[in-house]
């Protein structure tokens, strides 16, 4: 993703406001604003959790830790799903030759 892309400032888009780690940010969501806040509760909480247990660390570092952890979470989910696109198939194919018999 480049860092020139454009932002859409569609007026469909809503105003959120979230608070993590005791920061306050305003969000422009396309989505339900309720959902915008409980994505960013679940942040605010997995990087409390992160700041707990290092110590103390400086936003920016429990930041990174936290995006690691959340990239770490999708490429397992996405393996998880690659292999139940594998599955289907498979039965995809075992249905259509039992169906041919």
């Amino acid at each position: 993703m480049s860092g020139n892309q454009p932002v859409d400032y569609s007026p469909d888009k809503k105003l959120v406001r979230v608070s993590i780690l005791q920061q306050t940010y305003t969000l422009r969501s396309s989505g339900e604003p309720g959902e915008t806040e409980a994505l960013a509760q679940y942040v605010d909480e997995l990087m409390s959790q992160i700041a707990a247990r290092s110590g103390g660390a400086d936003t920016g570092r429990v930041a990174v830790l936290a995006a690691l952890h959340l990239a770490d979470r999708l490429r397992s989910l996405e393996k998880q799903l690659d292999g139940r696109d594998s599955d289907l198939e498979s039965l995809e194919r075992r249905l259509a030759s039992l169906i041919e018999d």
